[in-house]
């Protein structure tokens, strides 16, 4: 390789987080830290990194899009045909990581995937721009295609299809939410000694909280 790997280093000084700092749940202290997300106006705050993994173990990830967020967990919509949506039916475990580096700043979520009813994928769905709504629909998610032009087919295909008229949810579309039961908070700090907070799902509904070492 032309260029020293090992020698790319950094320090992390934006700031530390302390426990007095934290929210009771975790839900509201990642909505004080998204919120700070958007306003710093770093690219993509929503995207996240979703792994799962294939009943034989093997894990697999793709960055998805955060879509909706309350107290029952974090939402993200896909094919039900995809690779992720396979995996997700058979092990319903999942951890999603939300990699804000220019805020030095990372959130780990471990969970299981619950289906969002048909009426809550309707209404994101008919929500979404016409092209999003035909691209749904023109994807085959994770199958093999030829070639990209073949691809573009499909979406003219489907293009003329629903011309002049609206866009229907596809039976095969839809959302999923995670329902988390541990989230960790992670600041950079100096020396490499970086701040790690870990919620805890408890029997009795609340939260613990640890700090861990870095």
């Amino acid at each position: 390789m032309g260029f020293d790997l090992q020698g790319l280093r950094r320090e992390y000084l934006r700031g530390g987080l302390n426990l007095e700092d934290l929210s009771a749940g975790p839900i509201e202290q990642f909505e004080r830290w998204m919120e700070q997300a958007v306003e710093a106006d770093i690219p993509d705050p929503t995207a996240m990194v979703l792994a799962t993994a294939a009943p034989d173990g093997q894990p697999s990830q793709r960055i998805v899009l955060l879509k909706d967020l309350d107290e029952r967990g974090f939402v993200f919509y896909t094919n039900y045909s995809s690779r992720k949506a396979h995996e997700l039916d058979a092990n319903p475990k999942v951890s999603l990581h939300f990699p804000w580096h220019i805020l030095e700043r990372q959130v780990d979520v471990c969970g299981r995937v619950e289906r969002l009813s048909r009426e809550e994928a309707e209404h994101y769905f008919n929500r979404r721009p016409r092209e999003s709504q035909l691209s749904a629909w023109a994807s085959h998610q994770s199958r093999a295609i030829e070639s990209r032009d073949a691809l573009m087919a499909h979406y003219k295909n489907v293009e003329q299809r629903f011309e002049g008229g609206e866009v229907p949810l596809p039976e095969f579309w839809g959302g999923y939410r995670v329902c988390p039961h541990q989230v960790e908070f992670w600041q950079g700090g100096a020396y490499r000694l970086h701040d790690r907070f870990e919620y805890n799902l408890q029997p009795d509904g609340n939260w613990a909280i640890d700090r861990l070492e870095p």
